[in-house]
């Protein structure tokens, strides 16, 4: 929600202050031809395994690339930086929570592996929560890549189109694109307000079913 705040506030100034147009912003990209792409999903994907918040990454994209591209280079550095950063936490911390004698652990693994599709996808639908330490803590489970990789291009996607929207009509706040690509950030953030609650306590019951030696 701080966010979607910051995104008001910045709609608001660029509006008051006055940017160049965004025809005259892509043309000047534009002649950098495909290579623009190219880069800028390279720097999406090494910025993916740091802090550095995705929204605005991918509302840069937007204002650069304009839609559809713009949502296409988001997708395409996402999932490998992701990639990345799972397979980072995988190598180098994988064994060591594998090792650990947990049985609770032990069973929200299981729990992981068996529905890591659907897991991904709902962790990943909440804008909320930092999409580098789902990446690195999904690497540190039983989750399948192939699950993971699926789960993070779809549960990214209604996210990813609405910060790319918001780019590329940013210069008309009050538009209708703006506007739902607005609101749909809120209800997203909402239903994974609500997603997470109800599979924090579906996961309790799993775990309490075996006690704690």
């Amino acid at each position: 929600m701080v966010l979607l705040l910051v995104i008001l506030a910045g709609a608001v100034i660029a509006w008051a202050v006055g940017i160049p147009p965004l025809a005259e912003i892509r043309t000047l990209v534009a002649r950098a031809g495909w290579a623009g792409p190219v880069l800028y999903a390279g720097l999406y994907a090494g910025l993916a395994l740091t802090p550095a918040p995705a929204g605005v990454l991918s509302i840069t994209a937007g204002i650069l690339f304009g839609l559809p591209t713009g949502l296409g280079v988001v997708l395409a550095g996402a999932v490998v930086g992701a990639a990345l950063a799972f397979g980072l936490a995988r190598a180098l911390g994988r064994d060591a929570v594998r090792r650990l004698d947990n049985a609770r652990l032990q069973r929200l693994d299981a729990l992981v592996r068996r529905r890591g599709l659907l897991a991904v996808i709902g962790v990943r639908l909440v804008p909320l929560v930092p999409f580098t330490t789902l990446s690195y803590a999904c690497g540190l489970t039983a989750v399948r890549p192939r699950d993971y990789l699926l789960g993070t291009a779809i549960g990214i996607l209604p996210a990813a189109a609405a910060y790319v929207t918001l780019g590329a009509t940013g210069a008309e706040p009050g538009s209708v694109p703006f506007l739902v690509a607005l609101g749909g950030l809120a209800v997203l953030a909402l239903a994974g307000v609500w997603l997470g609650r109800r599979n924090a306590v579906r996961t309790r019951a799993v775990t309490e079913r075996t006690p704690t030696p």
